[in-house]
């Protein structure tokens, strides 16, 4: 037999191409932390990383320079980490990305101004995405200036209240292919200015125009668009049944239309609206003033195709209901989230009509029953998320149904309701459950929560708020189940322990951690979960007197990713606070109540956190801090909160749950 000739490889790296690594690296994408290991691996996986990397978003503006050196091929820039960005930034911008960029995020940005812009438009010539939204102080000239980028298809400028019509002339001239605009809250902004879009932009298929004090007279020339297909008129106040009626269209492209809160809005008006739009799957009309009854439901004949309808706020009556269930029976998706006036009687009438129901959010609505959970169950098999905050009339047999019928749902909110240990063995057999809200349920126990822990593997969301008959076993049972876990709130349970902050270290995805009102949870805990769950993004303490600066000094070594922080009312003092400073992405903190802490420490820390952009601090140190300091961190980016509360004494759960069933209709 012949001997097969070994071949002796003494840099196995060698046998990978390129396209193998780039392959790999799609992959472990989702996770910044690995992709750093990998690059630090060797010098030529260092190359790779770089020249494979699409989109960059840095902690600072001034690490700028030396990212975008490294890498050339950035194609999304995401700046939202970055309160402050200079003309001087925008301009490095624009030298090291040139044609390459295709996106760029400067929402949550300030301090540029129309000459940085001006020298991102010439340079950046394949520019097809800006979001320059929250640029409050931003002009007609800037918008002039934008107009410059002429391969501009999608525009973001929300809140842009500075804006007239004769800046969205500018940026409709020179900006003709267009297909997505967004003009939510630029106040200063009417119907010429829309209608110049319309007029130059004959591309736009997402129009947002939310808040503007628009009328119908903008919106002939808007429908006539042959390919707009999202059409959000949120708030718009001047959209009124006067101003539509004489509209005549036919835009069959439209599928998407949002007219809430469009107080003056009746059923006349939007039967001219939707004269035309004999395509629509989704329409938003959620606090419309007018009444949602057999008369408004006819409004509907035209778009018997609809998927999903709102009526959040609405007043609605049983034969409203059963005319949408008739009408539109190839409904997916109905929120009906507090609407006071719904009764068992129209929500059965309108569910048994609807086969095909995926989502359907009941929060806050009062009357209804079991009766109407029952018809749920047996009507709607394919449901795969129910919302049925405060519906405090279901009784607890109901929830067995929900689990027996619906085995598909995947995000499931029972907060404030009267489920029991029975209900969640039921509802342990959805196995896709992803997201489970359980707050102020003080029925449940931990053997209820057994149920879950063992059946829902998949698990990626847990609230158990004020669910007080938790203890450390249920928390157990969750976190060897469900070790896909990514938030967790385990508020006001008081006879939680440093336990379950063991148990649920295991859980090394977790990202959001809150835990407010734990008062025997120490640090020794919190440092179990900062060691073992690194992508630790948000995480709530308030309220825990027996946190101090050894847990927070266990955060600052081991949880990079960080962003926001709450210690109010904690032992921490300001060897702690001061520690923060050596996470890179802490963009909030909130310090209201906090003995520990001098004026002078206060201002170390906030100092020291480079990337701050809010602060929530007691109002006494309004004043024992520095003006300069303020003002210095103010330009930096960091907005100030300042709170005057005083302790208070916590209430007990049921007491609460009263005073709540008080204040709320």
């Amino acid at each position: 037999m012949k001997k097969v000739k070994q071949i002796r490889v003494s840099k196995p790296f060698d046998l990978l191409s390129e396209e193998l690594v780039f392959i790999i690296l799609d992959l472990i994408s989702p996770n910044s932390s690995d992709l750093k290991s990998f690059s630090l691996t060797c010098k030529w996986f260092y190359q790779l990383e770089s020249k494979h990397r699409r989109s960059l978003k840095p902690l600072r503006s001034d690490y700028l320079p030396r990212i975008l050196t490294r890498y050339r091929y950035t194609t999304d820039l995401d700046l939202t980490f970055c309160p402050r960005v200079t003309d001087y930034a925008l301009s490095v911008v624009g030298c090291l990305c040139g044609p390459t960029l295709l996106s760029l995020d400067l929402s949550r940005s300030g301090s540029f101004s129309a000459a940085g812009l001006l020298r991102l438009a010439v340079k950046c010539v394949n520019l097809v995405e800006i979001d320059l939204s929250n640029a409050t102080e931003m002009r007609d000239a800037d918008a002039a200036v934008v107009a410059e980028a002429r391969s501009l298809e999608r525009l973001k400028l929300g809140r842009c209240k500075m804006l007239t019509d004769m800046g969205i002339g500018c940026i409709a001239v020179g900006c003709k292919k267009l297909n997505m605009v967004s003009l939510k809250w630029c106040v200063g902004v009417g119907d010429l200015g829309v209608g110049l879009l319309a007029v130059k932009c004959k591309d736009i298929r997402t129009l947002d125009l939310s808040y503007l004090p628009i009328t119908g007279k903008c919106l002939h020339d808007i429908l006539k668009l042959q390919h707009l297909e999202e059409l959000l008129l949120e708030g718009c106040f001047g959209v009124d049944d006067d101003s539509l009626k004489s509209l005549r269209h036919d835009c069959k492209s439209l599928k998407k239309l949002d007219a809430s809160s469009c107080q003056n809005l009746t059923h006349k008006g939007l039967t001219s609206l939707l004269s035309g739009a004999a395509c629509l799957q989704r329409l938003d009309l959620a606090h419309c003033s007018s009444v949602i009854s057999l008369d408004f439901a006819s409004s509907l004949k035209k778009v018997s195709a609809l998927q999903s309808i709102g009526l959040d706020g609405c007043s609605v009556t049983p034969d409203g209901l059963k005319a949408i269930g008739t009408l539109c029976n190839s409904l997916k998706e109905v929120s009906l989230s507090k609407c006071v006036s719904v009764t068992d009687e129209g929500l059965s009438s309108l569910v048994m009509k609807l086969k095909d129901l995926r989502k359907l959010d009941i929060t806050c609505c009062r009357k209804l029953s079991g009766v109407s959970i029952t018809q749920i169950a047996n009507s709607c098999p394919l449901l795969v998320s129910l919302k049925m905050e405060s519906c405090s009339l279901v009784s607890r047999e109901a929830f067995w149904l929900i689990g027996q019928k619906c085995r598909l749902l995947e995000e499931l909110d029972l907060t404030d309701n009267e489920i029991d240990d029975e209900g969640l063995k039921s509802i342990s057999g959805c196995l896709s459950l992803s997201s489970l809200k359980l707050g102020i349920c003080l029925n449940i126990t931990d053997k209820g929560l057994s149920y879950i822990g063992m059946g829902c593997s998949n698990l990626r969301e847990l609230d158990l708020y004020r669910s007080v008959g938790i203890t450390d076993v249920g928390i157990s049972t969750i976190a060897q189940g469900c070790i896909h876990l990514e938030t967790i709130n385990i508020s006001y349970c008081q006879d939680i322990t440093d336990k379950s902050l063991v148990s649920l270290s295991k859980c090394s995805l977790l990202q959001t951690f809150e835990s407010r009102g734990c008062p025997n949870i120490t640090s020794q805990g919190l440092a179990a979960i900062a060691v073992r769950c690194k992508r630790l993004a948000k995480v709530d303490l308030k309220k825990c007197p027996s946190i101090n600066d050894s847990g927070l000094l266990a955060l600052a070594h081991f949880s990079q990713n960080l962003k926001q922080i709450n210690v109010s009312d904690t032992a921490v003092t300001e060897v702690g606070l001061l520690s923060l400073a050596n996470i890179g992405c802490l963009q909030n903190i909130a310090v209201v109540i906090s003995s520990g802490l001098s004026p002078s420490g206060v201002a170390a820390a906030l100092l020291g956190c480079g990337g701050l952009r809010k602060a929530k601090l007691h109002a006494s140190l309004r004043l024992l801090l520095p003006l300069s300091l303020i003002h210095h961190l103010e330009a930096r980016g960091c907005a100030f909160l300042w709170k005057d509360n005083t302790l208070q004494a916590e209430l007990d759960p049921k007491y609460w749950k009263q005073q709540l069933e008080e204040i709320v209709p």
